[in-house]
């Protein structure tokens, strides 16, 4: 299906609303009925029609339709946040005593689940790296029932073989779930290569404006419609009509804003790559980086995210070449418009920072819409604070 197809049409019966360009947003908590019968078969099969906004709307099943073919899936659900998301996923695939295996330093609201919320009821985890498909083989248990995947990870990029743990998982009868959150389904897609779930936030790139919160899942159309009839139902996460309107209007612009985000991604890879107190950047599609021909090969693109590791002797250099940058934002997330950064020692105590310990020198960056020479200054502007005391 072409992706000009969906973005601008797919879903959108104009004649059915007055041939308006921008679908309307259906803002109603409530669905009408001509008849008792026609009523009975609603609640017989909520899954199939509209009957209350918290469970399907029309403006949220245009994006349902929209983002399930940019999946290559059969069906999705489009939630309030990603972690509502990764919830849903999680716990309609496990039980009492079944054991989860994840990859290392997951998302923390699904690192929260695993560690927090899901002993309770008698389900394990355990953490792997996930980038070496043997040690998913060594460390899947007679009672694993969900394999956890994010690839590429947020921080330092890892990667998984998916095609590879999705054929070793359906061979044991195990359900595979992939965070696809940094590449969105332009430029991977995890059920396509054999993956059960795919999910992301589409908070970020989906949205790109920084003004909704949002998570999909999306797999196979028995999965899903098991989800929603249990899991999405009850938790009440489901998407509202107006933010799901929202979601439509940034997929108008999300391949532009890909193919710019990725030309000013790699302007500022080699900017950073060569200046004097950076010593190492870690970026997917770096030649250097240990999975590249993995990226490559399962990967049509990288953008956005990438991290650096600042020459750095002390935290203080750190915070002010933060706060010295005057155009790219300090902030949690990316996907958005503008630029962001956030320093990994924002997480820690000061007492706990040891500068011998490159992970706590580390800078997450995030290029946005600006021109690569605009960040570039004020990432200069961040530098020249480093080594300058205020």
């Amino acid at each position: 299906m072409d992706i000009s197809y969906i973005l601008n049409e797919l879903g959108e019966e104009r004649e059915d609303y007055f041939r308006a360009i921008a679908p309307p947003i259906v803002q109603t908590s409530n669905f009408a009925f001509p008849s008792v019968d026609s009523m009975r078969k609603a609640f017989q099969d909520e899954y199939s029609t509209w009957l209350y906004s918290r469970g399907l709307n029309p403006t949220v099943d245009i994006l349902r339709k929209k983002l399930t073919a940019l999946d290559a899936a059969e069906d999705c659900l489009v939630f309030n946040s990603g972690a509502a998301a990764i919830f849903a996923a999680v716990l309609a695939n496990v039980k009492t005593g079944d054991h989860i295996l994840s990859v290392k330093n997951p998302y923390t609201w699904a690192q929260r689940m695993f560690e927090v919320i899901l002993p309770r009821f008698g389900v394990t985890h355990s953490y792997i790296d996930g980038t070496d498909i043997n040690n998913f083989k060594a460390a899947i248990q007679p009672n694993t029932s969900v394999i956890y995947l994010e690839s590429p990870n947020s921080w330092t990029y890892d990667l998984q073989d998916l095609r590879a743990v999705a054929e070793l998982a359906k061979s044991k009868g195990i359900i595979t779930i992939c965070d696809n959150s940094y590449c969105t389904p332009l430029y991977q897609q995890p059920c396509a290569l054999g993956i059960d779930l795919s999910l992301q936030s589409a908070t970020k790139y989906i949205s790109g404006h920084s003004d909704v919160v949002a998570g999909v899942l999306s797999g196979s159309k028995a999965m899903i419609e098991r989800i929603f009839n249990s899991e999405y139902m009850n938790i009440g996460s489901g998407i509202q009509p107006f933010n799901a309107w929202l979601l439509i209007r940034g997929l108008r612009t999300l391949q532009a804003r890909l193919e710019r985000i990725t030309k000013t991604t790699g302007q500022l890879f080699t900017y950073l790559q060569q200046h004097p107190q950076v010593e190492r950047v870690i970026f997917p599609f770096s030649p250097d980086f240990p999975q590249f021909a993995l990226a490559k090969a399962q990967m049509k693109g990288a953008c956005g995210l990438m991290t650096f590791v600042l020459k750095a002797n002390s935290w203080q250099e750190i915070e002010r070449f933060c706060e010295a940058l005057r155009h790219i934002l300090m902030a949690v997330s990316w996907g958005g418009h503008e630029s962001l950064i956030i320093p990994k020692l924002a997480g820690m105590e000061r007492e706990a920072f040891n500068p011998a310990n490159p992970e706590h020198r580390m800078v997450r960056f995030y290029a946005g819409l600006e021109e690569a020479d605009y960040l570039i200054q004020d990432l200069e502007r961040g530098f020249s604070a480093m080594n300058h005391l205020s």
